[in-house]
């Protein structure tokens, strides 16, 4: 068994000014998309986009994700504060993003992007799902940093002690399964299968239905929302937003299978 370090979350502070790690693994997922999407472009001859678009449509991707994720974290998680105080949905300093969120800004703004240049929004998709994965390791590594979102009690002998949770028991440590699953392992896939020329909608599908499987399985270890708990059947929030997750991706791929000619 092992205990969190109970890093300082402040990386850098310059008189008032702070900068908190989480940032820092935001600015870093958003540097590793930018890197790998202009590797893949400089070296695909059938990139959907260009250099100077994919800068542009990095720009409305940042802001889905800030918003979308922000104001999904507000709905979904924290319904009562925003009653309260609606004001506080922008209050993306005292932290609260939601992935499932921040997916829905990101469909939007691709979706906003192709229709503003013209372009196949499916397509632009399959060309962003493989950039994701990194952006979700670092974000990961943010959480354990910070000590938060750790899993269900267990004796397992890598379990960790989170003194943050308010009780000094072993626990899984399921910021780090996330990093490995949703990041790691969902990378590899995507990368690879995007290496061929696919179907339009194979890469977003199967970045749903992989997402959506590994963050399902890994929630059974995951401490559920204090405020929230399990919900019907004994399933997380998170789980149960995992499920149309699946259930579009399934469909994507299946629409983009060839079908065989009559006759």
């Amino acid at each position: 068994m092992f205990y969190h370090p109970e890093f300082d979350p402040i990386a850098i502070q310059i008189g008032a000014v702070a900068v908190r790690w989480y940032g820092l693994m935001y600015l870093l997922g958003f540097g590793l998309g930018l890197m790998l999407g202009r590797s893949r472009i400089r070296t695909s001859k059938s990139s959907p986009i260009s250099l100077r678009e994919f800068d542009d449509l990095l720009f409305f991707i940042v802001l889905g994700v800030i918003i979308g994720g922000r104001l999904g974290y507000s709905i979904i998680y924290d319904l009562g504060s925003i009653i309260r105080n609606p004001l506080s949905v922008f209050y993306v300093w005292e932290g609260g993003m939601s992935f499932h969120g921040g997916l829905i800004g990101v469909c939007f703004a691709v979706v906003i992007y192709a229709r503003l240049k013209q372009k196949n929004w499916l397509a632009l998709g399959d060309f962003i799902a493989p950039l994701v994965p990194l952006g979700l390791a670092a974000g990961r590594v943010g959480n354990f940093i910070n000590g938060e979102l750790w899993g269900r009690p267990t004796d397992m002998p890598w379990a960790i002690v989170f003194p943050q949770s308010g009780v000094l028991v072993g626990r899984h440590p399921s910021q780090l399964y996330e990093f490995f699953l949703e990041g790691i392992v969902l990378f590899m896939i995507l990368w690879n299968v995007s290496k061929k020329r696919r179907p339009v909608g194979v890469t977003s599908g199967l970045f749903l239905i992989c997402y959506g499987l590994f963050r399902f399985v890994i929630e059974f270890m995951r401490e559920p929302d204090q405020h929230l708990g399990l919900l019907s059947f004994g399933l997380s929030m998170g789980q149960w937003l995992c499920v149309p997750m699946v259930m579009i991706g399934l469909m994507f791929v299946i629409r983009a299978i060839p079908k065989k000619e009559k006759g």
